[in-house]
């Protein structure tokens, strides 16, 4: 027979799930804002979206990952495929652009600059292990003569 699930019975899982709901649509939102801000970072962002959906809501999880412009932005970052050297390329060349020119011009605390100095270097470390994505040629190839 059919047993009762103690866990969606509990009184504390449906704020949960609410939280979780709520704060995955904000990361969303914001997400969607740092395709065009470029200091906000997109794909984390999406990725702490997804969990957050994958905990409260199958339905908005499934719509993050087959949305027709984000879900190409996680899917390979979930099933381990990597990410295209562009993609890698670009992110390195914004940090290292925004980090110093922020860090030296902006921030007046010299501990603060260190952090974010540290901060980009394992960002940019974390980047260069990822595996690289394979993007499929832009041209077909050459039939054979």
């Amino acid at each position: 027979m059919n047993e009762p699930n103690p866990a969606k019975n509990r009184p504390g899982n449906s704020a949960r799930k609410w939280c979780l709901l709520t704060f995955g649509l904000l990361c969303t939102a914001l997400a969607v804002l740092g395709i065009f801000l470029p200091l906000l970072p997109t794909v984390p962002l999406l990725l702490l979206a997804a969990a957050c959906f994958a905990r409260s809501s199958e339905s908005f999880h499934r719509w993050l990952l087959e949305h027709r412009h984000l879900g190409p932005l996680l899917r390979p970052y979930l099933q381990s495929a990597g990410i295209p050297r562009r993609a890698r390329l670009a992110a390195i060349a914004l940090i290292w652009i925004t980090i110093p020119v922020s860090a030296l011009f902006l921030i007046p605390l010299p501990w603060v600059r260190v952090v974010m100095f540290a901060i980009a270097l394992a960002v940019t470390i974390y980047l260069l292990r990822l595996p690289t994505l394979e993007e499929p040629s832009a041209r077909p190839a050459a039939p054979p003569r």
